[in-house]
Formats: structure tokens, sequence, C-alpha cells
């Protein structure tokens, strides 16, 4: 129901907000921390990415599968914002493209401040609904000593913020490639910000 909604009022909405575009993208058939560069990928309807470990009806992450099976995979497509690359260089982490496992690098848009439900159109034809923040692991800590609490901060009023990326499932079919632009349709108020998913 949820995605049929999404799907109708981003057929309706108005002109989308500010363009940014793909600077890389990810994949990896095995569930490694790290995802591999690739010069496009595609986007299966419901799915994720085509040969990604993470493709899938129900949720593939091996932490929530070992805790239910059975839940829905609201995490198809993991989405970094390149700025955060930047802001970890300036903390003296040399983090590229995919190694902190997103599928999706992006461009000139602050990933963090969008609510939940936004629709990104990417390249031609490829939708994707964004569902939620992704929740740091220790993993992260693997790729560089003290990386996971890099990606975490507070903000003035205590509450929690996580920094390493945004989760979505895929509306539409379609093949993303780098350089591709990517539109940002936001839903109808009243915007709900973003949670861990």
């Amino acid at each position: 129901m949820l995605k049929l909604e999404a799907l109708f009022w981003y057929q309706q909405s108005p002109r989308p907000m500010k363009n940014g575009k793909v600077i890389a993208l990810s994949k990896s058939d095995n569930h490694t921390m790290q995802k591999f560069n690739t010069p496009q990928i595609r986007l299966l309807k419901g799915l994720g990415v085509e040969g990604d470990a993470h493709l899938g009806v129900t949720v593939k992450h091996r932490s929530r599968v070992a805790k239910d099976p059975t839940q829905p995979n609201l995490r198809q497509v993991h989405l970094i914002h390149h700025e955060l690359h930047q802001e970890l260089a300036q903390k003296g982490y040399e983090i590229t493209p995919g190694q902190m496992g997103e599928n999706i690098t992006t461009q000139g848009i602050d990933l963090l401040s969008l609510p939940k439900n936004t629709v990104l159109k990417i390249g031609n034809s490829a939708t994707i609904q964004i569902t939620g923040l992704r929740n740091p692991c220790h993993q992260l800590d693997g790729i560089q000593k003290g990386l996971m609490k890099a990606v975490l901060d507070r903000d003035h009023a205590g509450k929690l913020i996580r920094k390493a990326g945004i989760m979505g499932i895929v509306l539409t079919d379609g093949v993303i490639k780098i350089e591709d632009s990517i539109e940002i349709h936001l839903p109808p108020s009243p915007h709900l910000p973003l949670e861990r998913v």
C-alpha cells in the first residue's frame, strides 16, 4: 500500500527540487562491507540492485535476518553523499566511494535532511523511495579505527545524528549511470524526519 501511495503522489507532484548527481556506483554479490565500483547499476522494482547481496523483497542484512527473515526489505538501496567523504577527509579518514557499503554515491544533495518517503528519480526512469537512515555498525571500524564514531554526532538537544547515509526501496526499474542527474520529489506535508531503518 505504501509503495502505491508513494507512486501516486510522485506522479502528481509538482516540479522537483534542485538536482544532484551520481558520482559513483557500487555493488557486491557477497555480504561484504565494501561494495565494488561499477559504471552502471540496474534497479529492479521492489527488489533493489541487480547483482547485489541485498537484493530481495524480504530483509537481507544478516543481523536482521537472524531476528526475523520475513520482515520487508526497506534497505534495498544504500545512498551516501560525497560531502560526507569530504567531511571525513578533514578528520583524517580517506574513504572512497563504495567503501562504506553504499550503492549510490551522490553529490549536491543533503540526503540526511530529506523527509521520509521522498522519491528520488535518477537517470531516465529509476525511482527510489527513501525509507530511513542507515544505522552505522562496528564494521566501519574495520575500514579505519574510529570511523564508526566519526559518522555519529549529536545535535544541540543531544539527539543522536547518524551520518552513514540513507536507505530506500525501488519503485521503478531503471539503469543508473555515473553522472546521471537526481531529481528530488518531496512527499505531501506534513514531512516526517528520517529514522533508522
